[in-house]
């Protein structure tokens, strides 16, 4: 696959380096400072305290995050999640494609952008934290961030629209070349307080040979914070991966707002 020149941004990302693929979800927020540690350590376990949530903090985010141990199968956690892009994702719309014109064509491009980018529910309002996984030419890329409720709420109702504004279009890249793009909807889990997913596929053409980039795409809502993931590669989607990844994440998520650690083993949540 095609390098991408690095730059500034955080849209829904993947960034690889040619033959490999991959992308989704958001720059980590804080650092592993002591400070960090102490404001989540005072997080009251009071009946109070978890019907109204504290604030995510940056180490509650870190602790949110799924690991090995939570995902089925040999993935690895990476280093390098952050820097991850995807050129296949790159390139314009083809406006033409769209009978409804200009308003759906700026849809499935700010799908694109945010997939490349990623913040595939819009810039977090607060704290996030970001980790990846590889198995094999596969990627997972998982995020957990603090939003503000409105624009979060707008974010999955633009979510739920794409299977339908945005099942298949054309993309044009900086050379010239086309991809073909489709989006069907991906059931999940019935987790958190809202929740929507996407299977995203895009055809064309990584080192001068036919490509396809099959990705999971999924995001959770639990109360103001929420997760988001994607998930995939040239050789297709572990689907098993993406629901054990929104199952226990999740669980994971509402253990932090609780005030509680979350588990190291998962299989005490079956």
């Amino acid at each position: 696959m095609i390098q991408r020149p690095s730059r500034p941004l955080r849209v829904l990302a993947p960034a690889l380096a040619a033959g490999v693929l991959l992308t989704t979800a958001a720059c980590s927020a804080g650092d592993d400072s002591g400070q960090d540690r102490a404001d989540t350590t005072q997080i009251s376990s009071s009946p109070l305290a978890q019907a109204s949530p504290a604030a995510l903090t940056p180490a509650g985010a870190r602790a949110a995050l799924v690991t090995e141990a939570d995902l089925e199968d040999d993935w690895n956690q990476v280093k390098n999640a952050a820097t991850w892009r995807d050129s296949l994702l790159v390139g314009k719309v083809d406006v033409a494609d769209f009978l409804t014109g200009k308003a759906d064509a700026a849809d499935c491009q700010k799908l694109l952008d945010r997939l490349y980018g990623d913040d595939l529910l819009g810039k977090p309002s607060g704290t996030s934290a970001l980790t990846g996984f590889e198995e094999g030419s596969s990627r997972l890329l998982y995020q957990v961030a603090a939003y503000d409720r409105a624009g979060l709420d707008s974010s999955f109702s633009w979510l739920k629209s794409l299977p339908v504004k945005c099942d298949q279009f054309t993309v044009t890249d900086d050379s010239g070349a086309k991809h073909t793009v489709q989006v069907t909807e991906r059931s999940l889990p019935k987790e958190g307080d809202a929740r929507q997913g996407l299977r995203v596929t895009v055809q064309g053409t990584s080192g001068g040979e036919p490509a396809t980039l099959t990705l999971d795409v999924a995001a959770v809502r639990v109360g103001t914070d929420a997760i988001t993931l994607t998930n995939g590669g040239l050789d297709g989607v572990d689907g098993d991966s993406t629901e054990q990844a929104v199952k226990l994440g999740t669980a994971r998520l509402k253990d932090v707002q609780a005030g509680r650690t979350p588990s190291a083993d998962p299989g005490e949540l079956d």
